[in-house]
């Protein structure tokens, strides 16, 4: 199983900007889809974005779409979320994870499709 470890959270005011990290060691990185989670107090933990073993093809949810971006290093065994024009809502703890099949497709969104999880990082987006 890859190691995950998200950096890049903090407090931040609406309409503003924050790029999440996720670093992963294990030489399979490169393998696997990873995806963006976030959860928020009393709310079941919700997809935000996969983005595939290449990099080359993103997923988002409707409620980032045109505002958060997904991409990857594989050379680094890191992947980053672009979080641009925040809202509120957006607070969360943010999750990244490796899917549980290697190559798979972006749209396998489900948590229980991820095997491997970071410890999260917190945002908060203040009004």
């Amino acid at each position: 199983q890859l190691q995950l470890v998200e950096s890049g959270g903090g407090l931040v005011q609406a309409g503003g900007s924050l790029r999440l990290s996720c670093d992963a060691s294990g030489r399979t990185f490169s393998r696997y889809t990873m995806g963006w989670f976030r959860q928020a107090p009393g709310k079941e933990r919700e997809f935000v974005a996969t983005i595939s073993w290449s990099g080359g093809t993103t997923y988002y949810a409707d409620s980032v779409k045109g505002r958060f971006t997904a991409s990857r290093d594989n050379a680094k065994n890191s992947v980053y979320l672009q979080m641009n024009s925040l809202k509120p809502e957006d607070t969360a703890v943010y999750y990244c994870a490796a899917q549980r099949i290697p190559y798979n497709s972006v749209t396998v969104k489900g948590v229980g499709d991820f095997s491997s999880w970071g410890q999260g990082t917190q945002v908060t987006v203040s009004s």
